[in-house]
């Protein structure tokens, strides 16, 4: 890693800490307001960190494949590799409600507008428990006509990676709410890593599927989750190693 690339990777993360503690004091009055107000707010910091990710850094965020959703409400369904994942829904739609760590919520600023934002947190203490509130929860959600948002791996994983997908989360969803289910493939890793302050210059590369049908045995659903979003991002790692000029060896030290 050359040393321009540090200063950037670090002047980035400055500016887009600065950034949420600037916008979280100027939209403090939302959070009495209704939730579009916050939504929409979320959305314009999204949208910045954008900007700066990709003059600051290099990295280019490409989405694929919106012609591929479903109206309102839909289950997106997507591989995490990075903290950048958890955004982009604020991309594609405009009330995304991400599950989310139930500890986030105690963050300064991020807590705040999650909680205001009607997201879906998770409390990893009691599976069984949690269970139930996260599909009672996310049941209100899709019934506002939002986009339900969940990492079906449970954790981030390095490009290249196969996750291990969870039935009982994601399962449990799709049978409650009966709503087709987006995937959506990724190589965002290999610009933002899951650790460390480095970002690399390149595309990273979001590639919405066509939606999997409501109805499917539990089983069924996530093979054919699997089967599409694994290969599919398997070709965006490619893509994205060309693009930078990298082979594979090297990924590890990302």
């Amino acid at each position: 890693m050359s040393a321009m690339n540090a200063f950037r990777s670090v002047l980035f993360v400055i500016c887009m800490y600065a950034t949420m503690l600037v916008m979280g004091l100027i939209w403090l009055p939302a959070l009495v307001l209704p939730r579009g107000a916050t939504l929409f707010g979320i959305r314009t910091f999204v949208r910045i960190v954008r900007f700066e990710l990709r003059w600051i850094c290099g990295v280019r965020t490409v989405i694929r494949g919106q012609e591929n959703l479903p109206p309102a409400p839909y289950i997106y369904a997507a591989k995490h590799q990075c903290m950048w994942d958890v955004f982009v829904p604020f991309l594609i739609s405009p009330a995304p409600a991400i599950i989310m760590k139930r500890e986030l919520l105690w963050y300064p600023v991020l807590g705040w507008y999650a909680l205001k934002a009607g997201m879906i947190p998770i409390d990893r203490a009691g599976v069984t428990r949690a269970l139930r509130a996260i599909i009672s929860t996310a049941e209100e959600r899709a019934g506002e006509g939002r986009v339900v948002v969940i990492f079906p791996e449970g954790t981030r994983r390095p490009p290249g990676e196969a996750g291990n997908y969870h039935a009982a989360g994601l399962g449990g969803l799709y049978k409650r709410l009966d709503l087709p289910v987006v995937p959506v493939a990724t190589n965002s890793g290999l610009t933002w890593p899951a650790r460390g302050l480095v970002r690399r210059p390149g595309p990273a590369h979001f590639e919405i599927l066509p939606p999997l049908p409501a109805g499917l045995d539990r089983r069924e659903l996530m093979r054919r989750l699997e089967a599409v979003i694994e290969p599919a991002s398997a070709a965006l790692l490619e893509e994205g190693l060309a693009a930078q000029g990298r082979r594979h060896e090297p990924m590890e030290k990302a």
